[in-house]
């Protein structure tokens, strides 16, 4: 409008086809910017006086680019309606970018983000959500306050002294080599099938390969409630009409089979909106005729079975030959399947027999020959005094020896966006204690023993403590709300915190003692939180299920089963043998290589190491679970029981592996202290393969799992190792493999991203903390965690040097699993070149007087300086009789030049090359001596 042009508006809309193109061609009109689904209808060739093309609203299909860009000056547009009206825009396009087509860079007067789930930007090349700020953004949603507080929020990266705002787009992106962006779909389009994440755009690319298609849309439709297939709907093309079934192989040739759409429907053309885009809701109901292309069940305990891994998995259309490890279990998962088996089948399974038969098939064979299964949790009748569970028994023997210490504490920590009402958000906890009773326990001691006494609800409203800080302070403000020490016997065992430092930005720390919550407790924690805030702020009460049993329950139900350990026929009892076998002649303490020797009484004083390794090693560690039958946690634990081999620990190395204790259905959605800790020892002894070890550690963990009842603290009374204030007994290594689900956070009217809180301690020497991660697509996209270690013993340094060569030794065994673990480099070259070449440096003065001596002859052909020949050149300086004390040896140093020889002859008579035998440049000879007995 500003250049002098026409614009051109349409008598009637939405125009589209033949109407369209003769439109434009009777106005001549040079410049348009049509949607892809409405493009898709028009031909170039029908359009000549068309030379601009701008194509938005939606993403734009790969075989439309190649098609108009060849002929038209095409540019891709992007602007949500919140970022008046446009944001980005690219270049003119051309066939190369069909494929992967950029939405450019942003245009002047618009800034754009790219930003993990902490708010913090990504790199080029990593997918996150697109955040836009600058002048187009909006002010709100009229006169929908909750909405606009989850959608524009502060904008941290503003230059703005009086503050700026930036939008949320709900749109994933990334950034390309060249600064462009590339737009990868609606993080809320995209779908979870089968336990897989999945961009519908990327099968219907797929789809428009196929020579018969002209345009593909592929949705995930919800058949009922939780049930969600994948469905496709294409428009023919001109050289023929496609089958629904030609068009299921074509892609099943192309795509991994949870991609293949379970439907395929041919439209003649697709329902639009008045604004020309894709009219989803006016898409037919789909036709799943065609059949699915895993096997059906055939009898009633594989169609009992797939629905079992379907709740499990979180996933649909389960096959009877569908893999449960392929399809994204794992260990915890695992013992969550045989809780359902067990209670569907009535029959007891081990975990074993998951990982032996994973199929669907597989185990419909093994239900039909199982044993009856022990008896179910239920609600028990309440005694007059409820005794601890064996895992809250050791944690409070822990507090009375110790005192109250943050060392158990769990804080949880979210940063809150928007306006808080804390009015609810108080209400909402209380609601949240009330319903889960471990939160509302205190742990008195009467006559000697401890006992659960649960507080009735009108006594146990936890305080919200709210505190303003300033944005400086916060973090100093969190650590110390972290280290609060709970009095087990009065206070129960649950705190929070509002820190504010703004009118809309909040953090909110939740302090829960691990005497009753554990890691899996934080998914329906915040559930529930989330629910009940949600309901106070309607106001009314949250209208939850009742649960099925509480934490007392489980309790009096875990000592009913396990039984009386007198008594040589009971669960705990055979248990117990096991564990007594598996774990004689273990050693009292492996010999970790420490900076400084234990003190006599541990601090638990720690600190914390974080890592990050690629996806291209979790995929490898993954294939190599898989050929193994094994899970990422076994692979990990054989590698950290190998490398502790090689930095000298010894050959017998055990390692403490929680367990999530779950081992009933009716526990999934309780708070409470569940997870026990199993000792797992690995031999190492006989330099094996990793391979072969990897092996050994599977059938470990395996029997491990079937006896994981025993509590730790029971285990060490029964098998009273050397006790020590110094370290923990059985074990000072613990492997923590962080496979519980996520949980989603959801906060109306607010943006939660959760936030690390470091407490500063240690509970054991070294403890490995591994999560997985997963893409968009579902796929391995990297493994991060921690090593937290006891400052006592370690210094920050050498822990980095333990997880680089963790990360080295992962590498190598993964390129070659047949190669024994002693033949994994474990240096980076940078320290192979000090140790081989500068403290080795044979040029330089090793220790004799310059002015009087000269250095000794150098083997002509290798240039090697002989230790026999330095050591030859001290011993004539001072005289034979002088003598030197070794212990309680006097030696005289011609007797010490005899042994000195004698040691190069049998280093080079074992084959020893020049790096063994090197110069040592000393000061005095008398290290030297030193250094070469």
């Amino acid at each position: 409008l500003t250049t002098g042009a026409t614009l051109v508006v349409p008598e009637h809309t939405p125009l589209a086809g033949e109407e369209l193109e003769q439109a434009i061609t009777t106005h001549k009109i040079t410049h348009a910017l049509i949607p892809p689904t409405v493009l898709s209808t028009l031909r170039p060739t029908h359009t000549p006086h068309l030379h601009t093309l701008i194509v938005g609203g939606e993403a734009c299909p790969a075989n439309l680019i190649a098609e108009w860009s060849a002929t038209k000056r095409m540019v891709n547009a992007y602007g949500p309606t919140e970022s008046t009206i446009c944001a980005t825009m690219s270049p003119p396009l051309s066939s190369a970018d069909a494929s992967h087509p950029p939405i450019g860079r942003p245009i002047q007067g618009t800034n754009a983000y790219v930003l993990d789930r902490h708010l913090q930007p990504v790199p080029v090349g990593v997918a996150g959500e697109l955040y836009l700020a600058g002048a187009g953004v909006a002010r709100g949603y009229l006169g929908r306050p909750g909405l606009t507080a989850s959608r524009f929020i502060a904008d941290p990266f503003s230059q703005d002294p009086t503050g700026a705002r930036m939008y949320r787009t709900g749109d994933m992106v990334r950034w390309r080599a060249d600064g462009q962006l590339e737009y990868l779909g609606r993080a809320d389009d995209q779908v979870k099938i089968r336990g897989f994440r999945i961009e519908p755009d990327e099968i219907a690319s797929v789809l428009t390969d196929h020579p018969t298609v002209a345009q593909a849309v592929v949705i995930a439709h919800e058949d009922r409630p939780g049930h969600k297939r994948l469905v496709a709907y294409v428009i023919p093309s001109d050289t023929g009409t496609p089958t629904a079934a030609a068009l299921r192989s074509f892609a099943a040739d192309r795509l991994p089979e949870y991609m293949v759409p379970s439907a395929v429907m041919v439209l003649d053309e697709l329902p639009l909106t008045v604004n020309g885009k894709l009219d989803r809701r006016a898409l037919p109901t789909p036709d799943y005729t065609t059949g699915t292309i895993s096997r059906a069940p055939r009898t009633p305990a594989e169609e009992i079975l797939c629905g079992l891994f379907a709740e499990v998995l979180g996933l649909t259309d389960i096959g009877a030959e569908d893999n449960f490890f392929d399809l994204g279990g794992h260990s915890l998962l695992a013992t969550r399947l045989i809780a359902r088996i067990r209670t569907t089948f009535g029959v007891e399974l081990g975990v074993r027999t998951l990982f032996e038969t994973p199929t669907v098939a597989g185990l419909a064979q093994q239900v039909s020959g199982a044993g009856a299964a022990r008896t179910a949790l239920v609600p028990a009748q309440r005694p007059d005094t409820i005794p601890l569970s064996f895992a809250q028994a050791r944690l409070w023997f822990l507090h009375r020896l110790e005192g109250p210490s943050p060392t158990y504490n769990m804080p949880l920590a979210l940063r809150l966006t928007g306006h808080v009402d804390v009015a609810a958000l108080e209400m909402a906890l209380a609601d949240v204690v009330a319903r889960h009773e471990s939160l509302r326990t205190v742990f008195p001691e009467i006559d000697g023993m401890p006992q659960q006494r649960i507080l009735p609800v009108q006594e146990a409203r936890p305080q919200l403590t709210i505190t303003q800080v300033n944005a400086s302070e916060l973090d100093t403000a969190l650590a110390t709300a972290a280290r609060h020490t709970f009095d087990l016997e009065t206070q129960i065992p649950v705190r929070a915190h509002l820190f504010t430092t703004g009118p809309d930005t909040h953090t909110l720390v939740i302090m829960v003692h691990h005497i009753a919550a554990d890691g899996w407790s934080m998914r329906p924690l915040w559930r529930d939180v989330s629910t009940a805030y949600r309901a106070r702020c309607a106001g009314r009460e949250p209208g939850w299920a009742e649960l099925p049993v509480q934490y007392a329950d489980y309790t009096l139900w875990q000592r009913d089963l396990l039984g009386d350990v007198e008594d040589p026929h009971s669960e705990i009892s055979a248990q117990v043998e096991y564990w007594k076998q598996t774990l004689a002649g273990l050693p009292d303490r492996i010999s970790l290589p420490t900076d400084r020797p234990h003190p006599q009484v541990a601090s638990y004083r720690g600190d914390t190491v974080s890592f990050e390794w690629s996806a291209d090693l979790h995929t490898r560690l993954e294939d190599l679970a898989r050929q193994s039958g094994a899970s990422l946690f076994m692979v990990a634990n054989a590698a950290l029981a190998a490398l502790l081999t090689r930095i000298g620990a010894g050959q017998d190395i055990p390692i403490g592996a929680a367990i999530a204790g779950r081992t009933d259905q009716a526990l999934d959605d309780l708070v409470g202290f569940f997870v026990n800790t199993l000792v797992l020892r690995t031999d190492t002894s006989g330099d094996p393969t990793f391979r072969q070890l990897l092996n050994q550690v599977r059938e470990r963990s395996l029997d491990a799992y079937a006896h994981q009842d025993v509590p730790l603290d029971h285990l060490v009374e029964t098998l009273n190792p050397e006790r020590s204030l110094a370290h923990q007994p059985l074990f000072q290594v613990a492997l923590v493999w962080q496979n519980m689900p996520s949980a989603d956070i959801e906060i109306p009217g607010l943006l939660a991203v959760p936030e690390f809180i470091n407490t500063d301690t240690a509970k054991f020497d070294i403890s490995v903390h591994v999560m997985a991660r997963r893409d968009a697509e579902d796929r391995p996209a990297q493994l991060e965690g921690g090593v937290e270690f006891s400052t006592d013993v370690f210094d920050r340094s050498t822990v980095v040097s333990l997880v680089d060569r963790l990360e080295r030794f992962l590498k190598a065994v993964t390129s070659d699993p047949d190669s024994p673990i002693s033949a994994v480099d474990l240096l980076e070259p940078s320290e192979r070149e000090r140790l081989l070449v500068e403290w080795n440096n044979t040029t330089t003065n090793p220790g004799w007087d310059a002015e009087s001596d000269s250095e000794p002859d150098s083997d002509a052909r290798t240039g090697t300086v002989w230790v026999t020949d330095l050591f030859a050149r001290q011993v004539e300086r001072v005289p034979e009789a002088t003598a030197v004390m070794f212990g309680d040896r006097t030696l005289t140093y011609a007797e010490l030049d005899a042994a000195s020889n004698q040691l190069a002859r049998l280093l080079i008579a074992e084959g020893a090359g020049p790096e063994r035998i090197v110069a040592l440049a000393l000061p005095r000879s008398i290290d030297l001596v030193v250094a070469i007995l």
